[in-house]
């Protein structure tokens, strides 16, 4: 099981712990939310449970909970411009459907 980042969001990743003192890394996971059920959830990662993973690339660490991953496992993620804003991009292979905002998405799998 993996979680991968581009070389852009490494350096985001890096920039966006840098000013957190307590920051260990990036915490990707889930939540249940929008009209297809899943929504990326992103922060900065101030403790690793023992049941988190932890994936280190570049020098920038990734913590996933255990539920999560599944739902993420050989997801890449990208720092990208959309417009005027700057957003983590994710090219997730689990994904199943997106509600047409682009908020959510769905699996085919069980829910976490």
């Amino acid at each position: 099981m993996a979680i991968t980042l581009t070389p852009t969001a490494v350096q985001r990743v890096r920039d966006f712990v840098a000013g957190d003192p307590d920051a260990l890394g990036l915490r990707v996971g889930v939540r249940r939310t929008g009209c297809s059920g899943w929504g990326y959830a992103v922060d900065v990662a101030r403790e690793i449970a023992p049941a988190d993973h932890v994936f280190e690339l570049d020098g920038v660490r990734v913590v996933v909970d255990s539920q999560a991953l599944p739902l993420l496992d050989g997801t890449q993620i990208d720092f990208v411009r959309q417009g005027l804003n700057r957003v983590f991009a994710f090219s997730n292979p689990n994904v199943a459907g997106e509600c047409g905002c682009g908020e959510s998405f769905s699996v085919e799998r069980a829910a976490v």
